[in-house]
């Protein structure tokens, strides 16, 4: 265990990137992770996180999970964490962040998500693909520092070590990305969306505001910080960033939970997997776990999974999170960082990990692969490009007046124009776009809807 002089936290990740006016902090008594909180959630960037898919259309059901309450879900198990750990491993109580923290950086985390779900993300990036691409976190990160109008020119100007919290991969696009295909003149319908699936980082036209946020950070940090994950010599698979803020890791892990487990309780209670595939594909996958302490349980666990009382159900989803919440530990990562938020990261035990990773694996191809999620996502894919299209025909024609200002500004430069119009699709909600969709291209659609301003 290192000193306590290793784990004292810079003031300067407290800071924001732009000064504020004194009037906007006159007698306000909260603390910088108080007011962090605040602006995501009064933010119109977090409300449109209510109408935008998380699994499931939300169109078809006001039961399951959308975005946002997903991440609700995401923050409150943020929450437990933090309480885990600052019971288990108190040396760290001055390294862990407070519930104000992780929160903002949990809610926050998907704020840059496009309207239907990766299928938007895909989408964008074909549209954007000679012009900087277009990824989710990388957007949520421009949302943050730019576009979210709490500030005239610096998004919500959120302290920098909530920045660095919901930075993921803290490495560029280009620096990651492997080469697309070169034919792009295939009519929309034929797209590959495997083949144009965004990497991970963020846009190389926020290097600036990045840099910024990592400011605090010695150089050798800042170089080990940008390290990517070796990997084999596949030049179709894109590269992958290696190191988080720990800060990032819990919320990693959190988001992780709520995914493999709560997404699992969407597909259940709508009947798209049976007692029989969970039986066949997970029961007895976690059954071969060494260390995995609800194994003489499941068969209970399961009953109660697949149990028409609701309340039961309940009871195995609580089980299962709470499992993996009291597993985590804090760990010094395998590299010499001397700023501590970089030094030391949350992890799952290991059978812990190998239980929460066949539970996100049975989501992904049992719930997102089925084929009726995957005709959701192709249509939603489509509309996409399809009002990306229309809006690069006629962004003086389509855009609404704030967007429309925004594209002026850019006086002619077509790789900012064109961010422009990725900014403002990525921010629409899945029904604002399919009535959008609607008014563009269906006949059935001609006249004027009382009330939507920019459509």
């Amino acid at each position: 265990m290192n000193s306590e002089k290793t784990l004292t936290i810079s003031p300067q990740w407290l800071q924001r990137l732009a000064e504020e006016p004194g009037k906007r902090r006159r007698l306000d008594q909260r603390s910088p992770f108080q007011r962090d909180k605040a602006r995501v959630l009064h933010s119109a960037a977090f409300r449109r996180l209510q109408s935008k898919t998380q699994i499931h259309n939300n169109g078809l059901s006001d039961f399951y999970r959308t975005r946002l309450t997903h991440s609700l879900e995401v923050a409150q198990i943020g929450a437990g964490i933090i309480a885990h750990l600052q019971l288990v491993q108190p040396e760290f109580a001055s390294l862990l962040p407070g519930n104000d923290l992780i929160e903002t950086i949990c809610l926050s985390h998907d704020i840059g998500h496009p309207p239907f779900g990766h299928g938007g993300e895909t989408a964008l990036n074909y549209m954007m693909i000679n012009h900087g691409g277009f990824e989710g976190n990388g957007q949520t990160f421009r949302i943050l520092t730019q576009l979210e109008p709490y500030t005239e020119f610096n998004g919500m100007n959120l302290t920098r070590r909530s920045l660095l919290g919901i930075v993921k991969y803290p490495v560029y696009l280009s620096e990651i990305s492997a080469p697309y295909p070169q034919d792009t003149s295939r009519n929309f319908r034929e797209l590959k969306t495997e083949e144009w699936m965004p990497g991970k980082g963020i846009y190389d036209h926020d290097k600036e505001l990045l840099e910024n946020v990592l400011s605090p950070l010695s150089s050798s940090d800042r170089k080990l910080f940008g390290k990517q994950r070796p990997q084999d010599n596949n030049l179709k698979l894109h590269k992958k960033s290696r190191y988080k803020s720990i800060d990032c890791s819990i919320m990693e892990i959190a988001d992780d939970i709520a995914y493999g487990v709560h997404d699992l309780e969407d597909a259940i209670a709508m009947g798209i997997v049976s007692k029989t595939l969970w039986q066949e594909k997970v029961a007895t996958q976690l059954a071969e776990i060494n260390s995995f302490c609800l194994a003489d349980q499941l068969t209970e666990l399961t009953n109660n999974l697949f149990s028409l009382q609701h309340f039961k159900r309940k009871d195995a989803i609580g089980a299962l999170v709470n499992t993996l919440i009291t597993s985590i530990e804090i760990k010094k990562v395998n590299e010499d960082f001397s700023d501590p938020l970089l030094a030391y990261n949350a992890y799952l035990a290991p059978a812990m990990f190998k239980v929460l990773e066949i539970l996100k694996g049975f989501v992904l191809n049992y719930v997102i692969k089925s084929p009726d999620l995957q005709v959701l996502e192709y249509r939603g894919q489509l509309i996409v490009m399809e009002l990306f299209e229309a809006f690069n025909a006629g962004p003086q024609r389509f855009l609404p007046e704030h967007a429309k200002r925004l594209w002026l500004a850019q006086n002619g430069d077509v790789s900012r124009e064109k961010r422009v119009i990725a900014d403002y699709i990525s921010s629409l909600t899945d029904n604002h776009a399919l009535r959008l969709h609607a008014r563009l291209f269906s006949s059935n659609q001609i006249s004027p809807m009382v009330g939507q301003h920019g459509f």
